[in-house]
């Protein structure tokens, strides 16, 4: 998988197109994944506050069928390497998520930073889960996505351009990983 991400990154330099164009054409992903990125679709990522190369990564990753998700890989088909640049350049101009309004519950919230302290989660994602590069933004991330996609991991159904996700999370139980996503979705 190391050959996927050379192959993304090497699409990573920009192209022009007009911000009515690309408005225009992303306009099928933000009905999904929030009008401003930030999701209020179940199960649905946020993509504000993504890096342009994660994006990128993504979007290869579902045109070249790497990860299925059938919504996802048929909007992605006939997505040009040039495409591909301007919609992941796209996405990482919308603004990042913010903290959900309502209060977290405090217990979770310290057994899950107990959880990402013990599973480094800092040293991939940065200490205040912002991401970096080719690695994701998890904070204020959509709960209920992260818990899935946390679980998804763990079982191996969901598999990265690397192991590392899956190698983490063998160590955390089932039962851990709602209070994990809940840390990570409220955190400040």
């Amino acid at each position: 998988m190391q050959k996927v991400i050379i192959v993304a990154l090497a699409l990573v330099s920009l192209t022009v197109s007009s911000s009515a164009e690309i408005q225009e054409r992303a306009a099928p992903c933000l009905a999904c994944h929030g009008e401003r990125g930030t999701s209020e679709t179940g199960n649905t990522p946020s993509l504000g506050g993504q890096q342009a190369p994660y994006a990128l990564i993504q979007l290869f990753m579902f045109r070249e069928k790497l990860r299925v998700f059938e919504p996802m890989n048929e909007m992605a088909k006939s997505l040009t390497d040039d495409d591909l640049r301007t919609f992941s350049d796209f996405i990482a101009t919308l603004p990042k998520p913010v903290p959900p309004a309502k209060s977290a519950d405090a217990a979770r919230m310290a057994r899950g930073e107990a959880l990402a302290k013990q599973n480094r989660c800092n040293t991939c994602h940065n200490t205040d889960y912002s991401g970096k590069e080719s690695v994701p933004r998890i904070a204020n991330q959509r709960e209920d996505y992260l818990a899935k996609t946390l679980a998804e991991y763990k079982d191996n159904t969901r598999h990265g351009y690397d192991a590392t996700m899956a190698d983490v999370m063998q160590t955390v139980a089932k039962d851990q990983i709602s209070d994990l996503a809940h840390y990570l979705a409220n955190f400040r």
